[in-house]
């Protein structure tokens, strides 16, 4: 009773942790626009380019089915062939549901294929981390086109952040009593957290191994496959759509259009963002506006571009996953 407590508790403070970073990372956004600024960043959303949306949810709409497409294709040497709306709307859901929670999405897609298609979801779980493992390397192969691409600007974000970190370590050597009180907070966190995950902790290790074996056998799985051009071509088509989106996306407010190295880094960056935050609340943007910043676009008018465009893909999956809300159970039943 005791354990099964503690676990809901871990589950409930870490979608908890993670919706405090997206407010917090929302707040900071905004901490550093400067007073005189902020009608320029109301101005810029005003007279954004909502149309803009309209291209944007087709593109993000097409990357989707790419991917419903290429999960089918990942099931197939396990001897399954669920139909392609079923797929596809369940991981729309998928979508829906980690907007809400992270990971959730992965989970229900999973459920709802073995309800409608009965194929057993414990066998179709390990497909999930294949895929997620080649959205890493696609991830990783994206952040070498930008490192490539922007050599230049990524160095020179890089000595920025160094110069800020040296002036934060005068600013913190020049208050002790300030320093002295983060660390006391610190240690009384680190303190509690031990005592309340204790035994999580003592997995950790085990864990971080079981990811890592995951993500390999996940990789050699593909070599399974019957169809892999096919496969390297959904998985392409998905980051294409992507970074087209992304592309498309920095048209949408006055004075952000570039190029596609520019469009590259951001959705390198702004990548990230939707993974540490439920939904990229918060850390989308606030990454976006940093990447435009170093490319020489006003940090104000980056930060609405990427809040134009966090609101668009947040759009796009409220109104695809709700609609497959609907529309499941219809096409299935007129199934039956």
């Amino acid at each position: 009773m005791h354990q099964k407590l503690t676990a809901k508790m871990g589950k409930f403070l870490k979608i908890a942790f993670f919706f405090v970073v997206g407010i917090l990372l929302i707040w900071w956004s905004m901490h550093q626009i400067p007073d005189q600024e902020w009608d320029k960043f109301k101005i810029a959303l005003k007279h954004s380019k909502f149309w803009i949306i309209v291209p944007v949810f087709f593109i993000l709409g097409l990357s989707h089915l790419l991917r419903a497409l290429r999960w089918r294709l990942i099931m197939e040497p396990l001897g399954y062939k669920p139909g392609v709306w079923n797929t596809f709307l369940a991981v729309l859901i998928g979508y829906l549901a980690n907007l809400a929670i992270p990971r959730l999405g992965e989970v229900l897609k999973c459920t709802l294929l073995a309800k409608y298609e009965k194929v057993p979801a414990e066998k179709i779980v390990g497909t999930i981390v294949a895929e997620r493992a080649f959205d890493v390397i696609s991830l990783g192969i994206v952040f070498l086109l930008a490192l490539g691409l922007q050599f230049n600007v990524i160095e020179a974000g890089w000595h920025q952040l160094q110069a800020q970190a040296g002036s934060q370590d005068a600013h913190t050597t020049a208050h002790p009593n300030y320093l002295l009180i983060i660390g006391s907070i610190c240690i009384v966190i680190i303190l509690v957290g031990f005592f309340i995950f204790k035994h999580k902790l003592q997995n950790t290790l085990s864990k971080i191994k079981l990811i890592i074996k995951g993500i390999w056998e996940g990789v050699i799985s593909a070599t399974k496959l019957k169809k892999h051009n096919l496969f390297f071509f959904y998985s392409f088509g998905i980051w294409f759509m992507y970074l087209f989106a992304t592309y498309i996306g920095l048209y949408g407010t006055e004075g952000t259009a570039s190029s596609f190295a520019t469009a590259i880094s951001c959705l390198a960056y702004a990548s990230i963002g939707m993974i540490i935050t439920p939904g990229g609340i918060g850390a989308y943007a606030y990454f976006m506006a940093k990447v435009l910043e170093l490319n020489g676009i006003d940090y104000t008018l980056g930060l609405a571009n990427g809040t134009l465009q966090w609101f668009s893909q947040f759009l796009i999956v409220l109104v695809l996953g709700g609609l497959s809300l609907i529309l499941l159970p219809i096409i299935n039943r007129q199934k039956n």
